[in-house]
């Protein structure tokens, strides 16, 4: 293990060490503006494809010849972009995801004891032995704790205010309202946690995606799938990596060249026929960007028929001709596929 020496760097010693690296920067103040709201460290992983190999670098992070900073900023820029239109399908897949999980385990258990359909996901027995069911109702359980903390605040700052009578009970009713881990916390105290429906908006997108795979009965995953018109296996693959892409997006990660560690599995049919390798990068376009978004663009089949999502994708790419469409697996002819038609 070697030890960290960098130092840090003021905003215009970064500017003059990417003209060392042979970056060439029109405006040097521009680009100061840039690093200062973005920043180098961020920049940089947009910068590696304009960087030299290695073997061809006298100094460590050389740039190609001509590069030009303002390609950094055009390449980050769509990227956001990606990002934007890509959470814009998440949103929607997973509000359907969610919906479809309770819908179906409440209506088939709505008759069972113990903890009918209302409350299903209470009993342990729906679920596999592996499962970290504790863990799931811990979970919601602290939710439900902390919004009672805060409501009870709310009440003491409401009841210490100077307003009538009145007024203070329509304030705290408004509050206990605010959401509905409060509010049920607030008015039942059995069962102890929320229904289904509510647990299933408290809940991670991870852990809705791991809730799913826990599912005891092999029939209960496959009617969620069903509506989606996927296998359960394709489905529980999917929501895995389409979570994994939610966190790239929520932090702000980059996402066009990323590469997926475990490949979503890809349904059988023509309209998922993917080259196993693209010539002559050897790009997989099953372990790229472009996959999630065949995968996004079908599921956006099936929750919203009317949207237009796939046009923005296309709209997008043609905006930006200057960025490689290659490490982002996309194939030749992508923009014919049925999914962006």
């Amino acid at each position: 293990m070697n030890e960290f020496t960098k130092p840090a760097i003021d905003i215009p010693a970064q500017v003059e060490l990417l003209q060392a690296r042979g970056l060439t920067i029109q405006s040097p103040e521009r680009a100061a503006r840039y690093l200062e709201v973005i920043s180098f460290f961020r920049l940089s992983a947009y910068m590696r494809p304009f960087q030299k190999p290695k073997a061809q670098q006298e100094t460590d992070h050389q740039f190609k010849e001509g590069t030009e900073f303002k390609q950094i900023v055009n390449l980050y820029s769509f990227d956001r972009e990606l990002r934007l239109i890509v959470m814009d399908a998440l949103e929607r897949v997973e509000v359907a995801v969610r919906a479809a999980l309770n819908n179906v385990m409440g209506t088939t258990y709505q008759d069972r004891e113990p903890f009918t359909g209302s409350h299903w996901y209470l009993n342990e027995q729906r679920f596999k032995r592996e499962y970290p069911h504790k863990r799931l109702l811990k979970e919601v359980e602290d939710k439900q704790s902390k919004e009672s903390i805060h409501l009870q605040r709310d009440i003491k700052k409401i009841n210490q205010s100077n307003v009538s009578a009145s007024l203070k009970e329509q304030r705290i009713e408004r509050r206990r309202r605010e959401n509905y881990a409060r509010f049920y916390h607030s008015c039942y105290d059995a069962p102890r946690l929320m229904p289904g429906w509510a647990m299933a908006e408290e809940l991670t997108f991870g852990s809705i995606s791991h809730l799913y795979r826990g599912l005891a009965r092999d029939n209960d995953r496959k009617k969620i799938a069903k509506r989606f018109e996927l296998p359960q296996e394709v489905f529980e693959s999917w929501l895995h990596s389409l979570n994994f892409i939610r966190n790239c997006c929520a932090h702000h990660s980059r996402l066009w060249n990323r590469e997926l560690s475990i490949p979503p599995k890809i349904p059988n049919g023509a309209l998922w026929d993917l080259p196993e390798r693209l010539e002559p990068s050897l790009v997989q376009p099953s372990r790229r960007i472009y996959m999630v978004l065949l995968m996004l663009a079908y599921l956006m089949r099936q929750v919203s028929p009317d949207s237009q999502w796939h046009n923005k994708v296309k709209a997008l790419v043609t905006l930006h001709p200057e960025v490689p469409l290659f490490p982002m697996g996309f194939t030749e002819n992508w923009y014919e596929h049925q999914f962006f038609n």
